[in-house]
């Protein structure tokens, strides 16, 4: 079924559509662009929580952008895929090598922002964004426990309390989606419950090659499979009965990307029982949103990029021990 126009115009496609959106909100700076973009009762899920209603994305991006008033973020991919025929998903993967002025110096940070987006008729419905707040720690020279002791976790609605789709496939938590690139689709997932969920590790040779690239939280990147190996026993260490659920998956074949890309939103649910890297253990259950992309080739995982806010989750095992922040921060 082919995509009507009604569900990009005045663009020329999806992927133009939200490069240009986010060019004029973020670095043209048009924050009241968010009221033509954006549904009166839209819905975001990020890091910290979930917010309803377009002022608080009005609100929290106005903050966002005065304390980097020299941000510019550029598109690094758009894996994007129909939602009916008015409809789309859209997973941005946004690359920003922004200054910042910290303690009287200007120091560079890069970092990456993924912001799934579910638009309807050209308006935004309901969004799930996860930024490497952990970057701007480490190349600022911060202490991530502190930032984290700044922040309050607030807590999800909505579809992130629901159960996970049956048959993500089928129809994820943004709807019914095309049966595309079913058998890479298929080998994706099956890689995220072995590998990922049953730590079945040795298994990381058969889906992915041996010259694989992981791009992941603190601005680092990881290479064959051995370190990816590592990165995700570090990952779950701290909550070994960590458990991936899927929420939602978006395919999407393009020469200017490299070819076909695969979007997973994830979350792990587990408890915080295992190493204590953040901290005196709780024994209680946090949930990490995350979105991956998984660059295939040949029939193989060649890289991936992984999204999530470490300094969130810190806030998240600080609520659990009643220490977190009294205020609530800006969870856009």
């Amino acid at each position: 079924m082919a995509l009507d126009p009604v569900a990009y115009q005045p663009y020329n496609d999806p992927d133009e559509f939200i490069r240009e959106v986010t060019d004029r909100i973020w670095v043209a700076r048009d924050i009241d662009h968010i009221v033509e973009n954006y549904e009166p009762d839209s819905i975001v899920h990020a890091s910290l929580g979930t917010v309803v209603g377009r002022d608080g994305v009005i609100e929290g991006s106005t903050m966002r952008m005065a304390a980097v008033p020299g941000h510019i973020g550029q598109a690094e991919d758009v894996v994007w895929e129909a939602r009916g025929d008015d409809a789309f998903l859209s997973s941005h993967l946004v690359f920003s090598a922004d200054e910042h002025l910290h303690d009287g110096r200007n120091i560079r940070v890069r970092k990456r922002t993924i912001a799934n987006c579910l638009y309807r008729r050209g308006r935004m419905v309901e969004e799930w964004v996860v930024r490497d707040d952990l970057a701007d720690c480490l190349q600022l020279g911060i202490d991530p426990d502190e930032a984290a002791r700044e922040r309050q976790f607030q807590g999800y609605t909505g579809s992130m309390t629901e159960a996970p789709p049956k048959d993500v496939l089928l129809e994820g938590v943004s709807g019914p989606r095309p049966d595309d690139f079913r058998p890479e689709c298929e080998m994706v997932l099956d890689f995220i419950e072995q590998v990922w969920s049953q730590r079945q590790l040795n298994k990381v040779n058969d889906f992915m090659s041996r010259d694989l690239f992981l791009h992941t939280i603190g601005d680092r990147t990881v290479i064959r499979p051995e370190r990816y190996q590592a990165d995700l026993l570090e990952m779950v260490g701290p909550f070994p009965d960590a458990r991936f659920s899927v929420l939602d998956v978006q395919a999407h074949h393009a020469e200017r990307y490299a070819g076909l890309r695969i979007a997973v939103t994830w979350t792990m649910n587990g408890t915080y029982r295992g190493t204590p890297t953040f901290g005196p253990l709780t024994g209680k259950p946090v949930t990490v949103m995350g979105v991956s992309q998984f660059l295939i080739q040949d029939g193989r995982i060649v890289k991936e990029v992984r999204v999530y806010d470490e300094i969130s989750l810190r806030a998240q095992i600080n609520a659990g021990r009643e220490d977190g922040a009294d205020v609530a921060a800006n969870i856009y």
